[in-house]
């Protein structure tokens, strides 16, 4: 029985496949029930999953089918099986399970609901297919079946220009990731043995020891282009906040479990070659450290509670991508236990989160401007709880799991100037810079996280009204409008919920045991050493360079008073009715509306980038229709031309003039033949 769930871990993405096709090819049958079999579908996915964790005790692959076969290459379609794979697909499938349970409530009395459900899925068929694949061309091809599905989720509201324009603008930002991904496979290609993609091939030692130096730098730099743009990092992260158009499941399910986890586990899973590049893994960690702090600074002063979730995901990013590039010598195994450890603990406290603004946003009557309501947590006191937990969590405050997860980054950036100084590099103080920024931007996550918490749940009750500075404007009708057009419903929430009341157990339950996640699974992997001992059953993991790395009580110390600084001075600001946030806005203004205007960044782009393409564009219409359309219009005139002005004398209906053009005719050939 124990191989069991291992030889059938094919159906870990099945099922959650064949959910999708019951709720959209049976939508009229199933209708507002389309949940339902996308839930059964995940939840037995999760079970499996859990089987395949149990029973693995070291990697496997398993053959499924071949899937191409074309001269030398061949790429079978063939899982993997190992603790890395098994510790991802049980956090998706069990997060999934939660987010889509919560839709079903969240989501009720959307037209297009069986189609929602149907494209979830799909969705986590995508992201499972991508953990699994054992062959980098197979991960490529669910990787962009990830990113098809984000477009169609994030514009899921596609009469809604905003969140058309967010799923367009995530497609295209993921598209230039891809290329990197595209060129990286092409360069393995190339030089691995027998074309052979496979990870157990590309990871081997041998293969490694043949790289050039060119290819040791090239490839590992390309893999993190592909993962800048999945994970959205420095610079191209812009997308992500913008995806919190899609509906808040979609949301949280992006931001946690699925599409931005792909990026840093396609480098944890390609340790063993960022690992034969130091200077790579510089790259990714100041990339991540920048990343972290730039979103930071810029959740600071965000008004939309889901867009301050948002940007926190960006930043806790960065601290992936900082845990994976401190991986320098005797530190790469502890990077990549500490970066998958983090982005195991933030599945759970950050789909916490963004669920429990939907929960404020559903009672609201869709309103997620937190200036618009304050003083909440009576009215909704599970959501408020929840929310506290998840915060908590974020903030790194012990003994949170985000403190556990959080704390062991900080360890490898503590430890990674040593670790470089006995390799006799040069930039191990970087480290210790990143080191310090780390902690100033856990001070920061502490901040923002608590300044959205108290703006929400503190102070004095108030519920949105038209009269709020910040309403929409509302038209001829009554009905309030944002600014792309959006309408609003100042009165009902989704499915007739009334504004202010605490949302229906189908949504709150799951809240509850995401809370209780964020608080055990720290506990029950970080001290115990569990966490670890899993993933040394991973492709490559014995192989990577590890020394003696103890908890760090100072380190702890230090990040706990920065979190709890944080926390403080969010009450301080934002607990009661204040003026000093406008106060300290005043005294900085312009750091202020640098923040607030998100830097400028998306001006920036718009302003070189996207003028530059448009211009581009431009030139190319000219040459399209000036150029090529007028050569093919020319070269179909000749014949037109030839037929009225020449041809077109002697078809003049005359029987005899067609006799004697048939005997000249064959005249002329039988001089011919003669000749000849």
């Amino acid at each position: 029985m124990s191989g069991f769930f291992v030889q059938n871990v094919w159906l870990i993405p099945f099922l959650p496949l064949l959910g999708g096709l019951i709720a959209a090819l049976a939508a009229r049958r199933f209708r507002f029930d389309a949940a339902i079999p996308v839930a059964a579908g995940v939840a037995l996915a999760f079970l499996v999953s859990l089987g395949a964790w149990a029973s693995s005790g070291a990697e496997t692959t398993v053959l499924v089918s071949k899937w191409i076969t074309a001269g030398s290459l061949v790429v079978p379609l063939e899982f993997r099986v190992d603790g890395l794979t098994t510790l991802m697909l049980s956090m998706v499938t069990f997060v999934s399970t939660l987010v889509i349970v919560f839709a079903s409530g969240y989501m009720h009395g959307d037209p297009g609901y069986p189609r929602f459900f149907a494209l979830i899925g799909l969705f986590v068929f995508a992201m499972t297919g991508l953990v699994l694949s054992n062959n980098f061309l197979l991960t490529y091809a669910f990787w962009e079946g990830v990113g098809v599905c984000s477009y169609l989720l994030i514009g899921f509201w596609y009469t809604k220009p905003s969140a058309a324009a967010a799923a367009m603008k995530a497609f295209m930002i993921n598209r230039v990731g891809d290329v990197g991904f595209a060129l990286a496979i092409f360069w393995m290609w190339t030089i691995v043995p027998n074309h052979d993609l496979s990870y157990q091939n590309v990871l081997a030692e041998g293969t490694l020891h043949n790289f050039s130096d060119a290819a040791r730098i090239g490839i590992p730099l390309l893999l993190f282009w592909a993962a800048t743009a999945k994970s959205a990092q420095v610079p191209l992260y812009v997308w992500l906040p913008d995806a919190m158009e899609g509906p808040t499941p979609v949301s949280a399910l992006i931001h946690a479990a699925t599409m931005v986890t792909a990026g840093v586990y396609l480098i944890a899973r390609s340790t063993p070659l960022v690992a034969l590049a130091p200077e790579v893994q510089l790259v990714v960690a100041i990339t991540g450290c920048a990343t972290a702090l730039l979103a930071a600074l810029i959740a600071l002063t965000q008004n939309d509670l889901k867009r301050v979730m948002a940007y926190s995901t960006v930043s806790q990013l960065g601290y992936m991508f900082m845990a994976l590039g401190s991986g320098v010598g005797s530190v790469a195994r502890l990077a990549m236990v500490a970066a998958m450890f983090h982005l195991f603990t933030h599945a759970f406290f950050k789909a916490l989160l963004f669920l429990a603004s939907g929960s404020v946003m559903h009672a609201m009557g869709d309103v997620i401007d937190m200036r618009r309501f304050g003083g909440l947590r009576r009215r909704l006191p599970y959501t408020c709880g929840t929310f506290a937990i998840g915060g908590l969590a974020l903030a790194g405050v012990f003994p949170m799991a985000g403190f556990w997860s959080k704390d062991e980054i900080l360890l490898a950036l503590e430890s990674a100037p040593h670790a470089a100084h006995d390799l006799h590099l040069t930039f191990g103080w970087v480290y210790q810079v990143i080191y310090w920024l780390a902690i100033l931007t856990a001070f920061l996550t502490a901040f923002y996280t608590f300044r959205a918490f108290f703006m929400t749940f503190f102070g004095p009750e108030k519920l949105p009204s038209a009269d709020d500075p910040e309403a929409p404007p509302v038209d001829d009708h009554g009905h309030a409008h944002d600014s792309h057009g959006h309408g609003h419903d100042d009165a009902h929430g989704h499915g007739g919920h009334h504004v202010g009341e605490e949302s229906a157990p189908i949504m709150t339950i799951p809240l509850m045991i995401l809370a209780g996640c964020a608080v055990l699974v720290g506990l029950a992997f970080g001290p115990t050493g569990w966490f670890e001992h899993h993933l040394e059953g991973t492709l490559g993991f014995e192989g990577l360079p590890h020394g003696e790395h103890a908890f760090s009580w100072g380190t702890a110390l230090i990040s706990t008073i920065a979190a709890l600084a944080g926390i403080a001075l969010a009450y301080t600001m934002y607990a009661a009715p204040s003026t000093v946030p406008s106060r300290v806005a005043g005294s900085i203004r312009p750091l202020y509306r640098a923040s607030l205007g998100k830097f400028y960044i998306d001006e920036f782009y718009h302003a070189t980038i996207m003028k530059l393409v448009q211009g581009l564009a431009a030139v190319c219409r000219v040459l399209d229709v000036q150029l090529v359309d007028r050569l093919v219009q020319g070269v179909a005139m000749v014949p037109r031309l030839a037929a009225r002005d020449v041809l077109s004398k002697y078809q003049n209906g005359l029987i005899q003039f067609y006799a004697a053009a048939s005997a000249l005719s064959v005249a002329v050939l039988l001089l011919v033949l003669l000749f000849s």
